[in-house]
């Protein structure tokens, strides 16, 4: 998911949580790589808002088919006419008041007290964007659901890739602890030699500049292994003080049938061409909402009202005071001319659909090209990890016979610091071989549609 934070400063404060959360007591967690991915789909906090839209598009969608059901609606009004209300009448005829010396006669129409209760009922008769919308709706749906598969595609990619993280920290520092546990029997043996009087000290210093950095290196691999278990549980959406162990090896992961399989792979359906594909039915239904706009809209109505009037606050509640009136009818609407507003949003329509298709095409293209090229990289990452195993283990051949030597006399203490220093460098490029192979692995997975 798609993280909420740059790289650095979650580093910053995972490296915190790792010294202050509280972990004494607590059950720890074994978890398998499928475990860990079932436990962020269903706790990741992007995986839960996924779900959330999902649960809203079919509010949306009750929402658009609640507006072809009938609308009733309740009014009360009540009203104290401080000032009635005048009506002016012409001075003549049998309205005529010669006491006035005007043309006009003020009159006053109306009651102190007056009041209404009544009911509206309405019922949509024809509209064409109501169908158009109750389709939009369901699409929308569909669309929020595409959302969430691709966003617990992208949790999926982080777990795993956190997962195989944990995993290779974890071998770089059991290999860095038997190094060092080597290094210091080297230097036990040397500082014998050295009181004997066999060596000199600088052979000793040697060894034990060797394994003050070994010790440093160690320090960055512990630190490196709790962060990335810390970034694991980030992924997955662990509390951050809980306690977690893998319970997985990297060869139980990363099986030669496997990779073969995922090479010989052609790949599935990707959700992004879902995606795209459910946006393009949403912008053709927006196309055929405003076309539909130029349609007359009808609309029946009942109305149902009580009306009450007094001079008397107290009389205006008495039921002779109170008349009754109810009215039937059919409205509708018929545009005209709307200064070629709809026009134009259905020129925009089309432009969008172009734009949507055009879109599509490079997304496919781009996948293919995706493909092309994670299988490419696991096939060069396979080939990197064999040659650096293999010089692995030559490096391991060469200080062992570095080391023979110098027992018996025939080698110098430099011959076996520096094939030490060689074989440490083959060991730490084959575990970043190791890693960007299953790197490469993730991302072929994710191209290949089967994540």
């Amino acid at each position: 998911m798609k993280t909420f934070m740059n790289l650095k400063a979650a580093m910053s404060i995972l490296l915190g949580l790792i010294f202050i959360s509280p972990s004494y007591g607590q059950e720890v967690l074994v978890l398998t790589l499928e475990e860990s991915v079932k436990y962020a789909i269903e706790n990741n906090v992007d995986a839960k808002n996924a779900q959330l839209e999902v649960m809203a598009s079919k509010g949306i969608i009750g929402e658009n088919l609640a507006k072809g059901l009938p609308q009733i609606t309740g009014n009360f009004d009540f009203t104290h006419n401080m000032l009635i209300p005048v009506v002016f009448l012409p001075n003549a005829g049998p309205f005529a008041d010669p006491n006035i010396d005007s043309d006009v006669v003020p009159a006053r129409f109306g009651v102190d007290f007056q009041s209404a209760l009544g009911v509206r009922l309405e019922q949509m008769i024809f509209d064409g964007s109501y169908f158009v919308g109750l389709k939009a709706a369901k699409t929308l749906k569909m669309l929020t659901e595409f959302d969430k598969e691709k966003t617990e595609n992208d949790i999926i990619e982080g777990v795993k890739k956190a997962y195989y993280s944990v995993l290779v920290n974890d071998e770089r520092r059991k290999l860095v602890e038997a190094n060092l546990g080597r290094l210091e029997t080297l230097l036990h043996d040397t500082e014998a030699l050295f009181e004997a009087g066999f060596v000199e000290k600088i052979d000793v210093s040697r060894i034990k500049v060797q394994r003050n950095n070994l010790n440093t290196e160690l320090d960055k691999v512990v630190t490196g292994t709790a962060i990335s278990v810390e970034m694991l549980k980030l992924q997955m959406g662990l509390p951050m003080n809980s306690t977690i162990e893998i319970s997985e090896k990297l060869s139980d992961l990363n099986e030669k049938a496997e990779i073969a399989s995922l090479l010989e792979n052609d790949g599935y359906r990707r959700v992004e061409i879902d995606q795209l594909n459910t946006n393009l039915v949403l912008a053709n239904l927006d196309l055929k909402n405003n076309q539909v706009q130029y349609m007359p809209k009808i609309n029946g109505f009942l109305t149902y009202q009580r009306s009450g009037a007094s001079l008397d606050f107290n009389s205006l509640w008495q039921s002779n005071n109170w008349f009754s009136v109810s009215t039937v009818g059919v409205n509708m609407s018929i545009p005209i001319f709307d200064g070629f507003s709809k026009s134009n949003k259905i020129k925009q329509n089309r432009v969008q659909i172009q734009q949507l298709e055009n879109q599509k095409g490079f997304v496919e293209s781009n996948i293919d090209i995706e493909r092309f090229q994670a299988k490419a990289n696991l096939k060069n990452s396979l080939k990197a990890l064999s040659v650096q195993d293999e010089n692995r283990q030559l490096a391991l051949e060469v200080f062992q016979m570095a080391k023979i030597k110098y027992d018996e006399g025939v080698g110098s203490n430099l011959e076996v610091v520096e094939a030490d220093s060689a074989l440490k460098e083959a060991e730490s490029n084959y575990f970043s071989a190791l890693f960007d192979t299953l790197i490469s692995r993730v991302d072929l997975e994710k191209a290949l549609g089967i994540l």
